[in-house]
Parts: C-alpha cells; structure tokens; sequence
C-alpha cells in the first residue's frame, strides 16, 4: 500500500513540474506526506514535513529563502552567503562530512550532484535514514524553473514557487525586450585573470544568448570541447568585444586593472569604459538572483548607442 502511494505521489509530481514548466495554469496543491520525487537523477521519498534542512548548495540555499522556506534550512554551506540571514556554517558543500552532518540530524539534505563523490555520499546518508536531495546544475532557464517548484513541493511551499517562477519569467522578458535592440553587440566574460571564458554552450553563456549577443569565446580554440575555452590575449585584442564582464571581480580583478593591460588600450570595451564589475556570484548561481545577472546586462547595454 505505501509503496502504490509512493508510486501516484510521484506521477502526480511529475505531472505538475512539467506543467508548472511549460507555464499551464497548474494551481499550487498542499504537499502530501509521505512523498516521492525525482530530482537530480534521484528518487528521494520524504516521509513528512522537512524541518531541519541542510542545504549544500548556495543556489539552493538562495531558493529555499526565497520561496519562505527559510525557517525551515538549519544550516547551509560555508558558500551560501546569501540572503545575510542563512544560518551559515563551515560546513563544505565540495567535500561534505558526514559525521558533521549527520551530528546536526538532518531530516533533509541537498547535496549538489558535483560534490565530491557524491554518489557515495548519498549512499552513506540514506542507509541512516536521511532523505537527500540530489542537485544537477541546470542548463536552460525551463530546468531553473523546474528546481524552484521541486524545492516548492518539498518544503510544502508550492505556492510561493510558482511566485517565484512567474516573478522571474516577468522579470527576465522585460529585461531582454528592453535591450532587443542591442543584438549583435560582442561580449567577453572573464572567469579569471588567466582569460578563461564561457561559451554559449554553458548555462552562463545562454544568458548571454537570450540577448542576442555574440559570444567571442564562441568561435575560440577548445570551445566546443569543454564550453569554457582559455583564450588568449591576441584573441582578445583581435576579437575587439564591445563589452567585457568580469565575473572575477570578486577576487580583485577590476576596471582599472583591465584597462591598463598591455595591448588592451585598443579594444572598444576599454576605450568606451564598458567594462562591468559584476556583483559577487550573481552569474555562478541559478536562484532568484538571476534576475539581477540580467538586470546588470541589459543596464551596461543601455549605454551602447545604436
């Protein structure tokens, strides 16, 4: 009888993530317990309400608050520095302990599908009996959308992530209708001092693309390999991209800094000041401030004339 329940739960989840998706007028439900749910390539089964959280993960982190689960988290990793009040601890969410965790008693755990070793880990929690949440890195808006009602459906915040969801929808059309003319504008984004980039294969490079953008690590050596190709500073020059964005700014790359590399004095970005700071971590986490990633770009598009 429990495993029939567990097995209609499921469908009825999967029925209502895939509507919630596609943007159906699918109306937000009280969470039934026990539940079963696919996430991340896992079936998890949650026997009731989760009250004691730990999120690994800084998007998740980001998402349970945002959706009004935040009483519930009660604790996160030593990455999830936002929102301020997120109960933040030393707690890795690369190489996570599990006698610390489990010290914590946990009823719910997400843990991110890259950390180390993941599939073991996981292993090691559900033979204790602890409910875990495994997290994929998404790769299109459709699968963000997708992460916030799974994390709605957990935590019995269903409604608010359907919020969530159409918030964001809004927010992010609005912004790229706004830019519409600014197409065809080239972009480089700096993961790090050494060049390293984003493709429009990745996750960040897609952001780029709902813009209309063109990407100059696009059509770099070792792009199509590995969506993150190492450019190099004659690329770059030649390249000339009308904007740079640095994501590493955070770690004390700069404006200034770029603009006084040797060789660079000619790029258009540089000689337009069109060069972006961009705030800490907005464009590494897929949670509601995502919204800002692209606030930030259709902003610095809006001072390119033409």
């Amino acid at each position: 009888m429990l495993r029939t329940r567990f097995r209609l739960q499921a469908i009825a989840i999967s029925i209502f993530v895939f509507a919630t998706v596609l943007g159906s007028p699918a109306q937000a439900v009280e969470t039934k317990y026990p539940l079963s749910i696919k996430f991340g390539g896992y079936t998890t089964k949650i026997a009731k309400l989760p009250k004691r959280i730990i999120s690994l993960s800084p998007s998740a982190t980001e998402i349970f608050f945002a959706i009004g689960a935040g009483p519930q988290v009660m604790a996160v990793d030593n990455l999830s520095n936002f929102p301020t009040n997120a109960p933040i601890t030393e707690l890795s969410a690369y190489e996570p302990s599990i006698e610390a965790i489990v010290a914590m008693k946990p009823d719910l755990i997400l843990l991110s599908a890259t950390s180390s070793k993941a599939k073991e880990t996981r292993n090691a929690f559900t033979k204790l009996g602890i409910a875990v949440l495994m997290e994929d890195a998404p790769t299109t808006l459709a699968q963000v959308y997708a992460q916030n009602t799974v994390l709605g459906i957990v935590t019995n915040k269903q409604s608010k992530a359907l919020k969530l969801n159409g918030d964001m929808r809004r927010s992010i059309k609005a912004i790229i209708a706004k830019a519409k003319n600014k197409a065809g504008v080239r972009i480089f984004h700096e993961l790090d001092n050494t060049y390293y980039s984003a493709t429009s294969s990745t996750f960040i490079g897609k952001v780029y693309k709902d813009f209309g953008l063109i990407n100059i690590a696009d059509a770099a050596a070792g792009a199509d390999a590995s969506g993150y190709p190492q450019l190099t500073a004659e690329y770059l020059v030649k390249s000339d991209p009308q904007v740079i964005l640095l994501a590493d700014a955070q770690y004390g790359e700069s404006a200034a800094i770029v603009a006084a590399r040797a060789g660079w004095s000619g790029i258009s970005a540089v000689k337009n000041g069109k060069i972006v700071e961009l705030p800490a971590d907005i464009s590494s986490r897929w949670g509601p401030r995502l919204v800002d990633f692209y606030k930030t770009i259709g902003a610095v598009l809006g001072k390119i004339s033409g």
